[in-house]
């Protein structure tokens, strides 16, 4: 790549976390694939774990360059840690490319690090904020903090009508809302996301005008997104991207192979496949459930099972899989695995990655959300898009075997099966016409490649946003 021409260099920092690094990464890549050069700036302990072609990786500290945030453990001293070294880092990561051919002249930052666009500006370049999850949750708590919505919100305070949204109930709540006190430090962070975005030059999400359009719309005077996702690999939606088959990060070694051997053996749409991804920590009990639910439900199926979460599997189960109605694996490659002709239904706990995921691939999918914005995805899942069913808890917060059942065999077999198949393939092409060549994301990332290439100093040129 010496000597080559840029149109700019964007500086793309994500949260170091495997569902925030993958939309990042991808949006580097696809930045890249317009001629924009591209670098992740990640933690020293994630840095090995990325490999992506034309972009380059630049390791910066969180303070914690051994462990992360499990040599931390704590949310409110890591988060510290990460703003007072993260900045420092970031700075002089900045410099090192000033008297180059290409300095940066962009900071594309996790919208969770709000601390990096004071960078930004300490160096007079351009900063935008990339919000991670659903336009619907961005409208939530963008009202919270700006005191339009109180927390906590009680059950007779629902349902919840906000502009752009349909009527939110209790159970479709985040679950910060409901709680506020259960993770302090979180709820905390997802509502600094807002506090200076008034002076960022570019707000993304990643999400798509077709299916969050209206929400986006509902908030655009306090967060004027830019929508620009699904930031899914080219090979599984437009295919413009020659070789972008995986996001090209991975914190555990994916066992792929072996899985596709495994569905190679199957018949078509028959397998189940299940992930809670990479942090959710289900109880023994709700595990215990989940086993047996598949095992009665008499589908083939894969289940990611983390070595962390091994030790909650029922005595006895894994042996009772090896019939070869089931495979049990501790990490693979998700997309690989949902693009398989074998896999016809996908049990997940609603992150919005896999979310996105399951639309861009067209699957039919079974929620079973923990916390957090899971709980919000899930509603839309079911009674939004029409691509699937969120399996109810029982009286204890758990779903049950039979529930599960029930849910797959509606998923899989019967009547309704055929309608959510037809909204999961209306969805598919909805998100692969949103990226392809003149598709609306598409569209908004031109826009601020364009404006990348003719300045490289803040004040330079028109600030695309309007609103700033």
């Amino acid at each position: 790549m010496e000597g080559k021409e840029y149109g700019g260099h964007v500086v793309v920092l994500p949260y170091p976390s495997q569902g925030h690094i993958n939309p990042l990464l991808q949006f580097a890549k696809r930045l890249s694939s317009k001629g924009v050069k591209a670098t992740l700036a990640t933690t020293h302990y994630t840095v090995n774990s990325i490999s992506a072609a034309n972009i380059g990786v630049e390791p910066i500290s969180d303070g914690f360059d051994q462990g992360g945030f499990a040599q931390a453990q704590n949310e409110d001293l890591y988060l510290k840690s990460f703003k007072a070294n993260g900045s420092r880092t970031l700075s002089e990561l900045i410099k090192k490319y000033q008297n180059t051919s290409s300095p940066v002249n962009c900071v594309v930052y996790d919208s969770f690090l709000p601390w990096a666009l004071d960078v930004a500006r300490e160096h007079d370049i351009h900063a935008a904020s990339f919000f991670t999850n659903s336009a619907t949750v961005c409208a939530i708590f963008c009202r919270i903090h700006y005191g339009m919505l109180a927390l906590p919100v009680k059950m007779e305070d629902t349902p919840l009508l906000v502009p752009g949204l349909p009527p939110l109930n209790f159970p479709d709540l985040p679950s910060f809302l409901k709680a506020p006190e259960s993770y302090p430090a979180y709820l905390a962070m997802k509502l600094s996301q807002y506090s200076n975005l008034e002076r960022t030059d570019w707000i993304f999400a990643n999400t798509f005008e077709g299916l969050e359009g209206e929400a986006a719309k509902g908030i655009s005077e306090l967060w004027p997104g830019k929508l620009i996702g699904p930031m899914v690999p080219s090979a599984y939606l437009d295919g413009r991207m020659e070789g972008d088959k995986g996001y090209g990060a991975s914190l555990w070694k994916p066992l792929s192979h072996e899985c596709i051997k495994w569905l190679e053996t199957k018949p078509p749409e028959s397998v189940v496949y299940v992930s809670f991804g990479s942090m959710v920590s289900l109880s023994a009990k709700q595990m215990e459930e989940i086993a047996w639910g598949l095992k009665a439900s008499n589908f083939h199926f894969l289940w990611v099972v983390k070595e962390s979460e091994s030790s909650k599997l029922p005595e006895g189960f894994i042996d009772s899989t090896k019939d070869q109605k089931g495979l049990i694996v501790t990490w693979c490659n998700q997309l690989e695995m949902l693009a398989h002709r074998a896999i016809g239904c996908f049990v997940t706990h609603c992150g919005w990655n896999s979310t996105l995921e399951g639309l861009s691939l067209g699957l039919p999918m079974i929620g079973v959300p923990q916390w957090s914005d899971q709980l919000t995805n899930a509603k839309f899942i079911e009674e939004i898009w029409g691509v699937g069913f969120r399996a109810k808890e029982d009286e204890k917060g758990i779903v049950s075997r039979e529930e599960l059942v029930l849910c797959l065999k509606e998923a899989m077999e019967e009547e309704r099966s055929k309608e959510i198949r037809k909204n999961a393939s209306k969805w598919k092409e909805l998100a692969k016409k949103a990226v392809s060549e003149g598709g609306s994301s598409d569209k908004c990332i031109d826009e601020f490649v364009e404006h990348l290439k003719c300045t490289n100093k803040r004040g330079e040129g028109k600030n695309l946003n309007g609103h700033f």
